[in-house]
């Protein structure tokens, strides 16, 4: 049985009747050789559990095809046969998953997660989903003496890799307090930004900002290559000016030729852009260059292209443009 089945941590969780409230005598911050749980190991989800493998914590995963996780278990991963089965062998569990829907197959149900928590446990939403859905679950997780943050995160797979990306976390401040060591690990820049939800809400902010880009890039790209420039040499100038941010910097390139793994598809990118503009009905912000960026997504869903990554806008405008992509 697992430190976690006996009652014990390793985390310095003892105080397991006051998780949320004030840190008290016995209830440390979480600190290295975690028992963590990990539920969702796709692109980022995957690779985030491997930089906690390699941190030197107990890293317990599920994922819905498992071979798609086999990589991890050769690196000492321990697998669990549902999201239950990961809350109950885990004090922490992180779970990235693609959206709404997803979320709610893995936290309900006989199997969810729901069902293996425990007072004391933590659950660490990275998933990007609707605000009110995460409150929901949050919900529900503290309804079994549980606590859960939104804890999304800002960067690509090279960012991850190097160790630079940024964690935005919606919660209580007193579990933000337990679980930060954890998350500094994960990337050097951990932020609270308030109660549960609205973590998400900068995300889906960020998000916006991301695809907006893109399509921007692709533009000044285009118009520079129509010009006479070779797109290389655009592609050069503008990645190194005052224009580039991380992102463009790390995705420009891709109109020269996309990874043949997505980062994050057009039918990913389009979900988040689609709680944007939910978003900004509801609160009555206008967002017209999210609403054009949005088209383009459907536009690439049109061609075939939805399972690329959404750098493939340049493809679709370069189309419309009359210039071989």
């Amino acid at each position: 049985m697992s430190a976690a089945g006996r009652g014990g941590d390793g985390l310095g969780l003892a105080a397991r009747d006051s998780v949320g409230g004030t840190l008290r005598r016995g209830e440390e911050a979480c600190s290295s050789m975690a028992n963590l749980g990990y539920i969702g190991l796709g692109a980022m989800g995957g690779r985030m559990a491997n930089r906690l493998i390699d941190k030197g914590h107990t890293v317990t995963g599920y994922n819905r095809t498992r071979s798609k996780a086999q990589w991890l278990i050769d690196r000492g991963m321990k697998w669990a046969d549902s999201p239950r089965a990961v809350a109950e062998n885990a004090d922490v569990i992180f779970v990235m998953v693609t959206d709404s829907k997803s979320l709610d197959a893995v936290s309900t149900g006989s199997d969810g997660f729901l069902a293996g928590l425990r007072e004391g446990k933590i659950v660490v939403d990275s998933s990007t989903v609707s605000p009110a859905v995460s409150r929901e679950v949050a919900e529900k997780v503290r309804a079994k003496g549980a606590d859960m943050v939104d804890a999304p995160v800002s960067g690509s797979v090279t960012t991850l890799e190097s160790g630079k990306l940024s964690v935005m976390v919606g919660g209580r401040r007193a579990t933000f307090d337990r679980i930060k060591p954890i998350l500094e690990e994960v990337g050097p820049k951990v932020t609270h930004v308030g109660d549960n939800g609205l973590a998400l809400s900068i995300k889906i902010a960020h998000n916006l900002s991301l695809a907006v880009q893109m399509l921007a890039f692709s533009e000044g790209v285009l118009l520079a290559e129509k010009s006479g420039i070779s797109r290389e040499v655009a592609v050069d100038v503008l990645t190194h000016s005052v224009m580039a941010s991380p992102m463009v910097q790390y995705r420009g390139p891709f109109v020269l030729g996309l990874p043949e793994e997505s980062w994050f598809d057009v039918n990913m990118m389009q979900k988040d852009l689609m709680l944007a503009l939910e978003m900004g009905r509801r609160l009555d912000v206008p967002l017209p260059t999210t609403a054009v960026t949005n088209e383009f997504l459907t536009a690439a869903r049109g061609m075939g292209l939805a399972k690329y990554d959404f750098a493939v806008v340049f493809k679709v405008l370069a189309q419309m443009a009359g210039v071989t992509p």
